[in-house]
């Protein structure tokens, strides 16, 4: 009995010896034979991932596109409540255009090109307002033109017709009217016959030319009428 428990006891010491060595020198062993730290944890090194440029271009807004003069004008118009000709549809930038293709050779023939702008109805209702406000924009090589005949400063020239002599402009609906002054017609004239009346419709001069370039006249205060047939225009000398 005492035999035996000698030998457990022993054998129990000797368990214990080779459990303690195993666990401490069997994992120092493991990691001297691996070459690697215990205490460092080991991470899997990054992938470099290329990255391919992109083939899109950037969103851009489109940049707006300005107004054209003609668009300004007409917004300008119904702004202002401003009235047009049916002839051009209602549209301001329409009738000024016309105006200005009319300008070289409109009234050429017999009146001077502000007395045409400001006295041929261009100038009713709403119309001086909308070609002071569209000539500048539209056609500004005829702004002098404009400013001459809105200010009524301006050469009248005269072409066939009878004329009261008078120096207010002729009203609406009233006689055609001529200044006193002297006058000068110029150009081939064939068969050009002019006079001068009084009041009462006496002849006071008068003249038929069968083949002139030139002929100058005066026409006085006192003359009641003017009457140009077969002549060019009558402009005044200055």
């Amino acid at each position: 009995m005492r035999h035996v428990r000698r030998v457990g006891a022993a054998v129990v010491m000797a368990a214990a010896v080779v459990l303690v060595s195993g666990c401490s020198g069997g994992d120092g062993d493991s990691a001297k034979g691996s070459g690697a730290d215990p205490a460092v944890v080991s991470e899997t090194p990054p992938v470099d991932v290329a990255v391919e440029p992109t083939t899109e271009e950037p969103v851009t807004e489109a940049p707006s596109t300005p107004a054209t003069p003609q668009e300004e004008l007409d917004a300008l118009a119904a702004e202002k409540g401003w009235e047009v000709d049916d002839l051009y549809a209602g549209s301001a930038s329409a009738f000024v255009e016309d105006i200005c293709e009319s300008l070289p050779t409109s009234g050429a023939d017999s009146t001077s090109r502000p007395q045409w702008l400001a006295e041929s109805g261009n100038f009713e209702d709403d119309g001086k307002a909308i070609l002071q406000a569209g000539i500048p924009k539209l056609c500004p090589k005829w702004s002098a033109v404009l400013k001459q005949a809105v200010s009524g400063k301006y050469d009248r020239w005269f072409g066939n017709g009878t004329y009261v002599v008078s120096s207010k402009p002729a009203a609406d609906g009233g006689d055609q009217t001529i200044p006193p002054g002297t006058y000068r017609a110029e150009g081939k004239m064939e068969n050009c016959y002019w006079e001068r009346t009084s009041e009462s419709g006496d002849i006071i001069d008068n003249n038929f030319a069968t083949s002139a370039r030139k002929i100058t006249i005066t026409i006085r205060a006192s003359d009641g009428q003017f009457t140009s047939e077969g002549c060019t225009v009558w402009k005044p000398v200055k």
